[in-house]
């Protein structure tokens, strides 16, 4: 059956109401009939409006792909014709941004003191490191707000709310859509796409934290303030080219007293597929920034208290892979997920030593190198176990200071040489894919001393809006 014309309605409606007036009916009393029929159209249209602008809406979120949590190829040709901007809106509910929630918790029961956590070898810096509080834990609550701002843009905001009740921001940043030859442009604040694990947000990771490389190497994860440039190759295979700089306030670099830029990460990205079932990715990436007073406290021979601060250069390899696996036609869904990087850091510069008496400078440089692999096996639609195993190699490390005689090897307890590893063993469950139960054991021997068993019990819910996680 076609569509009943509007007009056709309304005279239907009229034809319905008009007799029960009478030919002796008042003004007043046809008026009232006329502004009920205007009431009548005026809901029509606003119905219609808020509809159409609803379609507009989902569409408009399909093509920007703006979830902060992937960074799609696709975003960067989301729009053909730069020149044909698409018709405004009806209505101004069409520029409300998705909203996503993601509320997130932690029962931790560690043998070691947490407060005593210290990854032997290794210069600490961020605040991701160690296994957190023992206990119940409110995990770190994310907020996110994305969408689309006109045909040539996209922008997005992550704001953690920390179990402190304090709020940081994670990620705020636009995002070109319109740029020829499958270019993108980011601006702001975002996660850094080096490696593989740096740019995906907590509440997607495997595990219930980071491998000890990136907390080592990275302070958890690197957030960049600055700008990035992306190419996709227009190739049956992905290759993907990256170059990112801003004001370096990151670790391993800081922020200097000068204008302009502070370091260069650039990245290579390849991946494919292999047959149907099996797809593969692997990257190189290389990260050069520069430290000014990067602070650390430790604690010397005397066990009294010492801030040591380092000034120079930090530059760091960056090699992964990953390979997917999906049973083809498998109604149990089983897939296998494996995963590693290799990571290289070279530091070179000048070494502060402040304690309570006198303050000595010398030279300082060292060769670190560190690495994970990790595997995870979906034997049923909701269930996961999987394996992780982390090794570090605090390297050739050479102190100024401790050469020249004037202080000794066990005045920086935190650099003396050391090989930190950990295995870990998950499983989960995730009844729906808006949440996740998972349990978590560890053998933690990142620090000096016994090892560090580690036992977690974690939750996580996504409500609102959530796009689909990086490959």
């Amino acid at each position: 059956m076609g569509k009943i014309p509007f007009q056709l309605t309304v005279a239907a409606c009229a034809a319905a109401i008009l007799p029960s007036v009478g030919q002796a009916a008042s003004d007043a009393e046809v008026e009232a009939l006329r502004a009920e029929l205007a009431n009548l159209r005026a809901e029509y249209t606003q119905r219609m409006s808020a509809l159409e602008a609803q379609i507009q809406q989902l569409q408009a979120t399909a093509d920007a792909a703006s979830s902060p949590a992937v960074d799609q190829a696709a975003s960067a040709t989301a729009y053909a014709s730069p020149n044909a901007p698409a018709a405004a809106s009806s209505s101004a509910s069409a520029f409300n941004p998705a909203i996503s929630l993601i509320l997130a918790g932690n029962y931790s029961n560690l043998s070691n003191d947490p407060a005593d956590y210290a990854i032997q070898g290794f210069i600490p810096g961020g605040d991701e490191i160690g296994p957190g509080e023992r206990g119940f834990n409110l995990g770190e609550t994310e907020l996110t707000l994305s969408a689309s701002i006109d045909p040539y843009f996209t922008g997005a905001l992550t704001a953690a709310i920390s179990p402190e009740n304090e709020i940081g921001v994670e990620e705020a940043y636009f995002r070109t859509l319109s740029l020829p030859q499958g270019l993108t442009v980011k601006g702001g604040k975002f996660y850094s796409s080096l490696g593989y694990l740096n740019e995906v947000h907590a509440h997607a990771w495997d595990f219930i934290d980071q491998p000890l490389v990136y907390q080592a190497f990275f302070g958890g994860q690197m957030a960049v303030q600055g700008l990035q440039l992306k190419w996709i190759a227009p190739l049956d295979l992905l290759l993907e080219l990256g170059v990112e700089s801003g004001n370096g306030d990151y670790f391993p670099g800081t922020r200097e007293n000068k204008n302009g830029l502070n370091g260069l990460i650039a990245y290579a990205h390849v991946g494919g597929d292999i047959g149907d079932s099996t797809a593969w990715r692997t990257g190189l990436s290389y990260v050069d920034l520069d430290a000014e007073n990067r602070e650390f406290g430790d604690v010397n021979a005397a066990g009294e208290e010492a801030v040591n601060a380092f000034t120079g250069s930090s530059s760091t390899w960056v090699l992964d892979a990953e390979l997917k696996w999906t049973a083809p036609g498998d109604t149990k869904r089983r897939y296998l997920k494996l995963q590693g990087e290799y990571l290289q850091r070279k530091e070179d510069g000048d070494l502060s030593y402040t304690d309570h008496l006198t303050t000595l400078d010398g030279g300082y440089s060292s060769d670190q190198s560190g690495w994970y692999v990790q595997g995870v096996y979906q034997w049923l639609p909701r269930w996961r176990f999987g394996a992780r195993y982390d090794s570090l190699d605090s390297g050739d490390t050479r102190i100024g200071l401790v050469q020249e005689g004037l202080l000794t090897p066990e005045d920086f307890t935190l650099l003396m040489p050391g090989t930190p590893s950990r295995t870990s063993l998950m499983v989960d469950w995730s009844p729906s894919e808006f949440s996740r139960l998972r349990a978590q054991y560890a053998w933690d021997d990142a620090t000096e001393g016994p090892t560090d068993q580690q036992l977690f019990l974690q939750y996580i819910y996504s409500l609102g809006a959530h796009g689909a996680h990086k490959f």
